[in-house]
């Protein structure tokens, strides 16, 4: 990066944590530590909610997907809205009235301790191996840039969070995310634009999305139903209903965001403004993955987007072999760029017998191109065994690294860091408010002092930072980062659902009942991974009726009996 980029990832980045910091000022207990105080007005939870959801996986991930298997990945979202709605009308009211710090609470309320217990673990695992991805995906830029070992990057970025966490509290986070979120939107919007504008100057936007449409990048409705299909209109809409219900109505780095507001009104209008608001936002992100497709179609493409791990092949005994595939790769390339051109051109005369003879044509080469990526992939790997050969991650970086002009690169690289300090320390924030009061003040401390509970709480923020870290040095492993997050957290949200539908609706099923319902769910939903019988997102659903159906059977054996109601 230039002097100028330098200067705008520091100034923007410095600015942030100033910021963080003094509007945290004055925090003295838990109430402000956690939740503010029950304070914020409706747009900052909402703009806090995107934040904590839309961290540097989706900016770094997202376009990357897009570029290798299309815009099919937003119909995830599809089930977001309704959620929402059930959210508002169910989950939101019960906690603002209860008064509760975490959403587990209830649930000793509604059932036991070993029931509150167990949920919280379930969260407390789903969320911290999440949490320990994300701080890997800020990781890979600083790796790429400076040429660092990315475990000591890992090192080096989640000690910066940790500081970032345990200074601020939910303040810092909440107003830190808004202020990030004007700026992460304003430099997307400048990328996008960067992407067409870079294009040659008989291509615009329309031109360009022809040209994607042509070549599959634009299948954002996919109707065919396959239970192993990861991404269609009815895994996107079934699935992530449940998923969506669960990562809001009961994960607490979303449940600590809402309850923050003053009233359940607020809540609500943040919750329901995020409905309308996350899937045409993850749809222009993908978008811009469509374009950089384009844009690669035109303008040569590396034959793998690591250059890292690029420059570790050239010095190993593979490197004569490996330039040699490269000089194949870029040969095709050239072809692709005039057989683009001609495509183009038909697009533009309106004849279909022509476009469908260079569209062939092309994803001819296309496949050509892949086999030879997959000859180099092969080569990486032999060269070094422990090599992550997915790149998706790195799609976008290179674009912006290597495209954009000075100064926008360093505004990009910020807001990717931006992303990843919002989401990770709402995170963080989530893992020790959930340790102190569903585990440590329930269990261990029942009578301390408010500053003693906030001291500890600081603490478990420094723990569960360290975790995370430990997290990242594996997530090298995992392939696209945004798939390997939605499927951790589909492990786990079903089951966590399924434990307060039944806590809601449910009220003759007592706490041990649902407690053993939930254990045998988890190793039912984990059986059912690990056998690939159905693709990710079905197993939120899953999941849920799992504790419902064996919740049940469980309290019939047992035989009916009262069961203490918590009066909502």
């Amino acid at each position: 990066m230039s002097v100028a980029d330098w200067i705008v990832l520091v100034v923007t980045l410095v600015g942030i944590v100033l910021y963080g910091i003094w509007k945290s000022r004055g925090q003295r207990d838990m109430q402000g530590y956690f939740l503010d105080n029950q304070s914020m007005p409706w747009y900052i939870v909402l703009l806090s909610i995107i934040g904590t959801q839309a961290s540097a996986v989706t900016f770094l991930s997202a376009p990357g997907q897009a570029y290798t298997d299309g815009m099919r990945f937003v119909q995830y979202y599809f089930g977001l809205p309704l959620a929402m709605v059930v959210l508002c009308i169910t989950f939101v009211p019960i906690f603002h009235k209860l008064k509760v710090f975490t959403a587990y609470e209830y649930l000793e309320q509604r059932f036991d301790l070993k029931t509150r217990t167990l949920t919280s673990a379930l969260f407390l695992v789903q969320r911290a191996l999440s949490t320990g991805i994300s701080i890997y995906a800020p990781s890979i830029i600083l790796s790429s840039l400076l040429g660092w070992n990315i475990y000591v990057t890992n090192i080096i970025m989640g000690g910066l969070l940790i500081i970032y966490t345990v200074s601020g509290g939910t303040r810092a986070v909440s107003y830190t995310q808004t202020f990030q979120l004007v700026i992460i939107f304003a430099a997307m919007f400048l990328a996008g634009w960067m992407v067409v504008h870079l294009l040659p100057a008989d291509i615009g936007f329309k031109e360009a999305l022809q040209v994607s449409g042509k070549m599959d990048k634009l299948n954002v409705i996919v109707t065919d139903f396959d239970w192993k299909d990861r991404y269609n209109i009815w895994s996107g809409l079934i699935g992530g209903f449940f998923l969506a219900l669960s990562y809001f109505g009961t994960d607490q780095s979303q449940v600590g965001r809402y309850l923050t507001a003053r009233s359940v009104t607020e809540s609500r209008l943040g919750l329901l403004m995020n409905g309308l608001v996350k899937v045409p936002m993850q749809f222009l992100i993908l978008l811009i993955g469509a374009m950089v497709f384009v844009f690669y179609l035109y303008f040569r493409a590396p034959v793998f987007f690591n250059q890292a791990q690029i420059k570790k092949v050239y010095n190993s005994e593979q490197g004569v072999a490996f330039r040699a595939v490269e000089d194949k790769y870029k040969q095709l390339a050239t072809v692709k760029g005039e057989q683009v051109k001609e495509m183009a051109a038909a697009i533009k005369a309106g004849d279909e017998r022509v476009i469908a003879e260079k569209k062939a044509a092309l994803q001819a080469t296309d496949v050509r191109s892949n086999e030879t990526r997959e000859e180099a992939i092969a080569l990486i790997k032999k060269a070094d065994p422990a090599a992550d050969t997915n790149d998706t991650n790195y799609i976008f970086l290179h674009f912006v690294v290597n495209n954009l002009p000075k100064g926008l690169v360093g505004l990009l690289i910020a807001i990717i860091f931006l992303a990843a300090w919002g989401s990770i320390a709402a995170a963080l924030n989530s893992l020790a408010s959930t340790t102190v009061i569903d585990i440590y003040q329930r269990m261990f401390k029942k009578e301390e002092t408010d500053a003693h509970y906030l001291s500890v709480s600081r603490w478990w923020t420094v723990f569960w930072g360290l975790f995370c870290i430990v997290v990242a040095q594996f997530a090298s492993q995992l392939g696209s980062l945004i798939e390997a997050v939605n499927i951790l957290g589909s492990l786990f949200y079903g089951v966590i659902l399924g434990i307060f539908l039944v806590a809601f609706y449910c009220k003759w099923i007592g706490g041990s009942a649902t407690f053993w319902a939930a254990i045998v769910s988890e190793i039912g939903v984990i059986v059912i991974y690990l056998l690939n019988i159905v693709s990710f997102l079905w197993l939120n659903a899953i999941g849920c009726f799992l504790v419902i159906i064996t919740a049940t059977l469980f309290q019939l054996i047992a035989g009916k009996k009262k069961v203490a109601e918590v009066q909502v």
